[in-house]
């Protein structure tokens, strides 16, 4: 098995843990074979937007399908 590992970052504009949930949901959506997530960083965008947006960086590790043939 290998496994591919990718960054995403979740937001929120209510905590960290929806951050975390945002990037978890949209991982499970779009890709397969998802096996873990580690988060990596939280952060709070306050610059840019008028509340503030909280982020969760995570790594997201899915086992790559086996070459046919």
């Amino acid at each position: 098995m290998v496994y591919k590992k990718i960054t995403l970052i979740g937001r929120s504009d209510e905590s960290f843990d929806d951050a975390v949930d945002d990037a978890i949901d949209r991982a499970q959506n779009t890709l397969d074979n998802v096996h873990w997530i580690e988060v990596k960083e939280l952060g709070v965008e306050i610059a840019t937007v008028d509340t503030r947006e909280y982020q969760a960086e995570v790594e997201v590790a899915f086992q790559l399908e086996e070459p046919q043939g």
